[in-house]
C-alpha cells in the first residue's frame, strides 16, 4: 500500500510541475481535482484492504494444533462423595483468616492452622513417596513431584495462601470468613484471590495420586504465604531454594487473569485471558518544605497549596496513551473474530484504528488501565494543628507502569509535569514491567494451557493478556522465560469489584471446574513436545 501511495504522490508532483508553466483558474481546478481523486483512491484502497482483513483475519487460524501425543489420561470424573469432600475442604480453607495486613503484620496463628488443614485434607499428597515437600520461611510450601522422564524440563504451579483484610461492617452480606453458601455461591475472603487455586491444585494432585498417577514431566508447586504484601518472605525464599538446586523451568503458571463472561461488551461468548506480562509498579513521594508559622500571617503559598498544585497537574496530565505499543494489542486481535460488525471491522484493523480505540477506552477507568501508566494519588499528609502553618506536606503517588515504559521514564514524566523545584520527588520503591512471555504456536506452556482450557470449555475464546496487578510470579523471572498468569475462575459483570472488595465469592460449580482444570493440565504437560502447527484439527 505504501508503494501505491508513493506512486500517487509522484504523479501529483509531476502535475504540479507542469502546471507551473501555465496560469489561471483552470490549472488550479485541475490540481484540486487530481489531489481529490488521489485522496479518494487512497481511501478506497484502505477501505478495501481493511474489509478484506476483516473477512479473513483470525490470529488463531495459525494455531490449529492437531495430532497431540497419545496419552493415557486418567478421566477427571468426580463422584458425589468427592464433590462434597472437595467443597468441604475448600470451605474450611476460607474459614481460616490468613490475613496479611503489612510486611510485619501477618496472622501467623491462622497460617499455622492452614498448614494443619492442608496436611489433614490432603493426606496422600503429604504421604506419597512421589512427592517431596518442604516448608519455606516457616509458612510457605514447596512441593516437588519428580517425573519419570528426566529429559523433560519441569514446570511450576503457583498460588498464595494469604488474603487481604476483610471487615463485615464494610457491607458484606455474610461474615467474610464464614464460607457461607448463598444461591450456589460460596462467599468469603480468598474465594477468588487465591485459595481457589491453592486448594484446587492440591485437590487435583490428591485425586491423581489416589488413582495411581505418576508424571512423566516433573513439576513444582509453590504456595506463598505473604503475596498480598509483596512476597518478600514466601516467594523470594522459595526462589532461593530453587536456585540453590539449579532449577530451570519450562514455564510457570500463577494467578492473574480469568475467564470473562459478559464483561467485554460486544464479544460473542466468554473469553479466557492468559496473562503474558504484568504492569510494573512504582511508589513516589512528593514533598514540600517551608518554614512553619502562625496561621494569622500566612504567606501567598503554603506547603499544602504548592503540593496540591503539583498533584493537580499530575491528575490533569495523565501519562500518554500507549495502546498498541505493548502486548495488549494482541489481546484484541485474538478476540476480533468473535465480535460482530462494526466492532469486528475496527478490531481486525488495529493498524488503522488504534488511536480511535485508545480514545474510546480511556473514558472508563477499567479499560484506561490497559492503555497507559496509571497515576493514583493515594496518601496526602500535612499539618498538626489548625492554627499552625505546616512546614512539611507529603503526598504518595502509586503508579502502575505500562509494558512499553520503564520506572526511569515515568519519573522523568512526573518531574517535567510537576515542573516546580520546590516539590521534591523520591522513589520509595518500584520495578519495571515484567518480560512478555511467548504465546505463539511453538509456546509449550501457553498452548498446553490453551488446550486444557478448550477441551474443558470449548465455547471459550483464548487470548493473551496483561495483568494490571502484580503476583508472586514476578520474583521467578530468573527461573523461567515463560510465566503465565491465569486461573479458570469465571468473572461476570460486577465481579471485578469483588477482588479485594466486599462479597467475594465463587460458585460451587466453578470451584469444581478449577479442580478438574488442574487435574487435566498436570496430565497434559506430560507430552514431550507440541504437535506441528497448521495441521487440520480443532482449534487450540
Amino acid at each position: 500500500m505504501s508503494s501505491c501511495i508513493n506512486t500517487l504522490c509522484v504523479c501529483v508532483y509531476c502535475q504540479i510541475v507542469k502546471m507551473t508553466d501555465r496560469s489561471g483558474e483552470c490549472n488550479i481546478m485541475k490540481l484540486v481535482k487530481i489531489v481529490s481523486l488521489s485522496l479518494l483512491f487512497v481511501v478506497i484502497v484502505c477501505f478495501v484492504a481493511a474489509t478484506l482483513r476483516t473477512l479473513t483475519f483470525d490470529v488463531n487460524s495459525g494455531l490449529q494444533l492437531a495430532h497431540w501425543e497419545k496419552t493415557n489420561n486418567i478421566a477427571s470424573d468426580i463422584n458425589q462423595h468427592q464433590r462434597k469432600e472437595l467443597l468441604a475442604n475448600f470451605r474450611e480453607a476460607i474459614q481460616i483468616p490468613t490475613v496479611s495486613t503489612s510486611k510485619t503484620q501477618l496472622n501467623i496463628t491462622a497460617l499455622g492452622e492452614f498448614d494443619s488443614l492442608l496436611r489433614r485434607v490432603f493426606p496422600t499428597v503429604f504421604s506419597s513417596h512421589l512427592v517431596q515437600h518442604e516448608v519455606v520461611a516457616n509458612y510457605s510450601h514447596l512441593f516437588w513431584v519428580p517425573g519419570s522422564d528426566l529429559a523433560l524440563v519441569p514446570y511450576m504451579l503457583l498460588a498464595h495462601i494469604d488474603v487481604v483484610p476483610a471487615d463485615e461492617n464494610d457491607g458484606w452480606e455474610v461474615p467474610p470468613f464464614s464460607a457461607k453458601e448463598i444461591d450456589g455461591f460460596i462467599y468469603g475472603r480468598g474465594t477468588i484471590d487465591n485459595k481457589q487455586s491453592v486448594m484446587g491444585i492440591l485437590q487435583a494432585l490428591e485425586y491423581l495420586l489416589i488413582r495411581g498417577y505418576s508424571p512423566q514431566r516433573g513439576f513444582f508447586i509453590g504456595l506463598g504465604h505473604d503475596e498480598e504484601v509483596g512476597g518478600l518472605q514466601g516467594a523470594m525464599n522459595i526462589v532461593k531454594v530453587l536456585k540453590r538446586k539449579g532449577v530451570q523451568l519450562a514455564f510457570i503458571l500463577d494467578e492473574g487473569l480469568a475467564v470473562l463472561d459478559g464483561v467485554i461488551s460486544g464479544l460473542q461468548g466468554p473469553a479466557a485471558l492468559i496473562g503474558i506480562s504484568e504492569k510494573g509498579q512504582a511508589t513516589v513521594k512528593l514533598s514540600v518544605f517551608k518554614a512553619p508559622g502562625h496561621s494569622s500571617m500566612p504567606p501567598r503559598e503554603s506547603s499544602i497549596g504548592i503540593l496540591a498544585g503539583a498533584v493537580k497537574r499530575l491528575e490533569d496530565n495523565p501519562m500518554p496513551i500507549l495502546f498498541g505499543e505493548g502486548p495488549e494489542r494482541r489481546t484484541f486481535e485474538h478476540l476480533a473474530h468473535r465480535f460482530g460488525l462494526p466492532i469486528k471491522f475496527v478490531m481486525s484493523n488495529m493498524w488503522l484504528f488504534s488511536p480511535l480505540i485508545g480514545r474510546v477506552m480511556e473514558r472508563s477507568p477499567d479499560t484506561n488501565a490497559f492503555l497507559r501508566t496509571t497515576t493514583a494519588v493515594t496518601m496526602f499528609n500535612s499539618g498538626v494543628k489548625v492554627n499552625i502553618l505546616p512546614s512539611l506536606a507529603e503526598a504518595y503517588v502509586n503508579l502502575r507502569i505500562h509494558p512499553a515504559q520503564t520506572v526511569e521514564e515515568v519519573l522523568e514524566f512526573i518531574q517535567s509535569t510537576v515542573g516546580d523545584e520546590r516539590v521534591k520527588m523520591e522513589l520509595v520503591n518500584g520495578f519495571d514491567p515484567l518480560p512478555v512471555s511467548s504465546y505463539d504456536e511453538t509456546s509449550f506452556g501457553f498452548q498446553t494451557i490453551k488446550k486444557t482450557l478448550l477441551d474443558q470449555f470449548p465455547q471459550v475464546t483464548v487470548a493473551p493478556g496483561v495483568c494490571i496487578g502484580n503476583t508472586d510470579s514476578r520474583h521467578y523471572t530468573d527461573l523461567a522465560k515463560d510465566i503465565y498468569r491465569f486461573a479458570p475462575t469465571w468473572i461476570r459483570p460486577g465481579d471485578t469489584q469483588r477482588f479485594h472488595g466486599i462479597n467475594e465469592r465463587i460458585s460451587k460449580k466453578n470451584y469444581e471446574e478449577l479442580v478438574v482444570f488442574y487435574f487435566n493440565l498436570i496430565q497434559n504437560c506430560d507430552i514431550k513436545e507440541l504437535p506441528s502447527p497448521h495441521s487440520a484439527g480443532h482449534e487450540l
